[in-house]
């Protein structure tokens, strides 16, 4: 094989073919180990340097490679793979600095890694032919990728809802460490409160002077738990001989129930309220599981049945039912307390020592002060008792009004009943207070109302007299005298002593009906007192455009007409106090708790007649009791009080119940003392069924009037000063 060219093949663009690596300059004359690194299979390395620079030996032109040896063992035995390498070491950095030392960059060319074909080779190893190298194509400008959001907005606004979070959480940790720890720090609280109420003591009632009619005193409630009674039968039977109550209704109110409603079982039940303080401390002794004591109140009423009418009665919670006890309830209950405080759970159900502890001081009702005395009340409801009892199945009433204060110093019902034992009676109207809801048809009694309205209207004078027949018709009814004069002339204090219907049926047509139903109204018939009762009836008058023609009869002797013992007495209290009407009245003043005293509404008051005429009136009705002579005896003499002088009238009369009239007959006394200058106005009546009321009503009132007159130490009266009375002047 003819021997390679010297010269190095060059590619179009004239440069020489190979690789550059390996190619950097190095030191003219060097050789050895760093040349063969430079060595390719294909050429080798030709350094164009300076004219001073010669070619290598002739070694390096002959076919046969001295280093080629040394180039197998360096590369592992392949001698095709010596091109691929870089040249390293001080070769490489020695060809460097030669090229910057002769000033003149040789160009270095590396011919192809592929194995040369040297003479000593086997044919079989030679290279294929050599391809014809193709033309590049056009690098193809990368595309330009997306264009991306900018992140810096997202980090901003993912930063700025993290603070935000973070501080709401922060803000939401202070407010509760600060604002709602007590709220959370007491959130279990209620489970281990216990309340205990503190009864508020009720007010009491008091007379004139201070004496209690009714009062509260300290006592015990007994209530049990029944979620901790453990033998009902048992229990009931230890607590009801103390109790008073029987065992079957105690093992009842033990009985395990929840709350109405609800799926709380019920711990508290009261088994009896105000239980004697020494009865409380037995049961405790008892050592009951589910029992306990506590402080309560009783009403006490140390007169028994004393203006128990009046003052009705208090209920297991010490609320009024009946009587003042009711219309003033609001005045006498006070404001209950309570005690509220951390008790342990279990066993340990006390008190924890400082735990939480609140109490709210109960405040005390005040106390009513009547105008009613004490030994007065006693005295007219036993007179009213001892007279009644004379007849049958009766009722009474009784009052007794002071002048001119129109306060009531007694009002006494019978039957009565014991205010501490309510429930003890024969009949719920046995705890009635007939003065104010016993409606009578008062009859004869109403003749004061009659004449005097005439005397005020000058329709009649003191001196009137004129003849009066036996009987008298109207509207087809005839009306009699109980004490007929055969039309003989009879005077206005004759017709009141004998109390002559056709003599004060004639003065009543005289007035006219119109008048005499202006008349009635002014003496407070027709409408309530406002006392203070509750329940007070008001009676019932007839309008004139309702008149029929018995009505001229009967309305001015008191017939159709419905009245309360009550609105009669306080019409003769206008009479007896120179013609003016004072509303009655109960209470005198309210009592604080603290002692601070508070007056009664002033009663209201209006002018009915005129001093002179109510002044000429009890004059004339003086004859009531004191006319006993020839011509026959006056009604009221069963009434005169020995030592003084006084006025009134008596009066027989029908009772309505309901609307309904009832049998037998109402007898009735309402007089005033000393007549020359009243001081007290006392009205009786009695209603039987049997009749014989007007036979005690008398008497009762003449008991009664002298009572009240040396109770209160009045002087007697001149009755050598009494009028002389001439019943038929002609």
């Amino acid at each position: 094989m003819p021997p390679r060219s010297e010269d190095p093949r060059r590619d179009a663009t004239g440069s020489r073919r190979g690789s550059s690596r390996g190619s950097e300059p190095r030191e003219p004359g060097l050789g050895g180990i760093s040349d063969a690194r430079a060595y390719t299979p294909r050429g080798r390395t030709v350094r164009e340097g300076g004219g001073a620079e010669q070619r290598r030996t002739p070694r390096s032109t002959r076919s046969g490679d001295p280093f080629r040896p040394a180039l197998q063992v360096l590369d592992g035995g392949r001698a095709g793979r010596a091109g691929t390498r870089e040249p390293t070491g001080d070769g490489a950095r020695t060809g460097r600095r030669a090229t910057a030392a002769g000033g003149r960059t040789g160009v270095v060319r590396t011919v192809s890694s592929r194995p040369v074909r040297e003479p000593f080779d086997d044919e079989e190893d030679a290279p294929p032919p050599r391809r014809r190298s193709q033309p590049r194509r056009p690098v193809r400008k990368p595309r330009r990728p997306p264009r991306l959001g900018d992140p810096r907005r997202r980090l901003r606004l993912g930063t700025l809802l993290a603070l935000t979070l973070f501080a709401s959480i922060g803000v939401r940790l202070v407010y509760l460490q600060t604002v709602d720890t007590p709220a959370y720090a007491d959130g279990g609280l209620p489970n281990r409160l216990a309340v205990v109420e503190l009864p508020a003591p009720r007010g009491a009632i008091l007379d004139r002077n201070g004496e209690p009619l009714a009062h509260s005193v300290e006592a015990r409630y007994v209530f049990a738990d029944p979620t901790r009674v453990k033998d009902r039968a048992a229990t009931a039977r230890a607590l009801s001989p103390l109790l008073g109550v029987p065992a079957s209704d105690l093992a009842e109110k033990m009985r395990e129930r929840n709350l109405p409603g609800t799926d709380t079982p019920l711990q508290f039940v009261y088994l009896a309220r105000g239980v004697e303080i020494g009865t409380a401390k037995r049961i405790m002794a008892l050592d009951l599981a589910g029992i306990n004591v506590h402080r309560d109140e009783r009403r006490e009423v140390p007169g028994g049945d004393l203006a128990a009418n009046l003052l009705g009665f208090v209920g297991q919670d010490m609320n009024g039912l009946e009587g003042l006890e009711a219309r003033y309830d609001d005045v006498l209950r006070g404001q209950a307390g309570k005690r509220t405080y951390e008790v342990g759970q279990g066993d340990l159900a006390a008190p924890i020592p400082g735990g939480y502890s609140r109490t709210t001081q109960p405040k005390p009702g005040s106390s009513l002060q009547l105008t009613v005395d004490r030994d007065l009340q006693f005295m007219t409801q036993r007179i009213l008792a001892k007279q009644t009892e004379k007849v049958k199945g009766s009722v009474g009433a009784a009052v007794i009004i002071e002048i001119p204060s129109g306060e009531v110093l007694a009002q006494a019902s019978q039957p009565t009943y014991d205010a501490a034992n309510p429930t003890k009676v024969t009949s719920p109207s046995d705890r009635d207070d007939a003065a104010t809801t016993f409606v009578v048809d008062p009859g004869s009694i109403h003749k004061a109302i009659t004449f005097g309205a005439a005397l005020q209207e000058g329709v009649i004078t003191p001196d009137t007299a004129f003849p009066v027949a036996n009987t008298i018709e109207r509207g087809g009814v005839t009306f009699r005298d109980t004490h007929p004069v055969d039309g003989r002339t009879m005077s206005i204090p004759g017709m009141l002593a004998f109390s002559s219907n056709v003599g004060t049926i004639e003065i009543g047509e005289k007035l006219g009906k119109e008048r005499l139903f202006d008349y009635q109204k002014r003496f407070g018939l027709g409408q309530v007192t406002g006392e203070g009762m509750p329940g007070e009836a008001a009676g019932r008058l007839l309008p004139p455009d309702q008149w029929s023609g018995s009505a001229y009869g009967s309305v001015p002797i008191g017939h159709s007409v419905d009245a309360t013992p009550l609105q009669m007495a306080a019409a003769y209290a206008a009479i007896a106090n120179n013609g003016t009407y004072v509303q009655p009245h109960l209470v005198k003043e309210t009592i604080g708790a603290d002692g601070t005293r508070s007056p009664a509404a002033t009663p209201t008051t209006r002018s009915v007649l005129s001093p002179a005429n109510a002044a000429a009136l009890r004059r004339m009705m003086e004859a009531v009791t004191t006319v006993d002579g020839p011509e026959g005896q006056a009604t009221g003499l069963a009434a005169a009080v020995p030592g003084y002088r006084v006025a009134g009238k008596t009066g027989t009369g029908l009772r309505y119940d309901n609307g309904k009239q009832q049998p037998g007959e109402v007898g009735s006394f309402i007089g005033m003392a000393p007549a020359e200058n009243p001081r007290y106005v006392v009205a009786v009546f009695v209603w039987s069924p049997g009749g014989g009321g007007g036979a005690v009503a008398a008497p009762a009132f003449r008991e009664m009037m002298g009572f009240t007159l040396r109770h209160y130490r009045v002087p007697p009266s001149l009755t050598n000063k009494s009028p002389k009375f001439e019943v038929f002047p002609r």
